[in-house]
């Protein structure tokens, strides 16, 4: 089995990429799904983040408010680090399990979806990284039309991000996502039947 990390700053369309790669066969494991399985009400992570964060992170049915916590922390670095550091290492542990049982299962290959792939330390799950790598503008055209988020928002959070030219060291391949999704198909489809051959 190999296992491949792909990571990029946000709306470098890394998800699109790990939606090509889950049609080729691979299985994907997402890590801002993990984070979130470690925020479910009343456990560990949850109780550490409210009493970090305050009570105004709650929703009224008593989940994190992923978008205030965003707003809170996105902005100020040291909070950032605080919510990282409580988040980060149950994530990558579900990670860890989760490619381990998908190994067991006899799986071709694993992607570990993750935007902090290089920052949080979690190089040592994957045998290749995959950097996608997206112009600025680009980033933020995209992010506005699919998301609700505000421009300054998208700028808060790729300030408290990695520059890509950073990542690039680490990186077995660089995926330049700056054109069609034709051409963005082609290029992960090639590079993915190159690691089998």
């Amino acid at each position: 089995m190999i296992t491949i990390g792909v990571t990029g700053n946000i709306g470098s369309g890394k998800s699109t990429v790990g939606r090509i790669l889950a049609g080729l066969g691979a299985i994907v494991i997402d890590a801002d799904e993990l984070a979130h399985e470690t925020y479910q009400p009343h456990s560990q992570t949850w109780q550490e983040l409210i009493n970090t964060f305050g009570k105004d992170i709650l929703k009224a049915s008593e989940e994190i408010d992923r978008q205030r916590l965003g707003q809170l922390v996105f902005a100020h670095p040291d909070a950032l680090a605080k919510l990282n550091q409580i988040v980060h290492p149950r994530a990558y542990r579900l990670a860890q399990e989760r490619i381990a049982a998908y190994r067991r299962q006899g799986a071709k290959a694993v992607v570990v979806e993750a935007t902090l792939l290089i920052e949080a330390g979690w190089t040592g799950l994957v045998d290749k990284v995959w950097l996608v790598v997206t112009p600025q503008d680009v980033a933020i055209q995209r992010l506005t039309r699919d998301k609700e988020i505000t421009e300054i928002e998208i700028l808060a959070r790729l300030k408290a991000q990695m520059p890509a030219e950073e990542k690039m060291p680490y990186a077995n391949a660089m995926i330049y996502n700056d054109g069609s999704l034709n051409q963005l198909e082609a290029k992960v489809s090639e590079l993915f039947h190159s690691l089998f051959p």
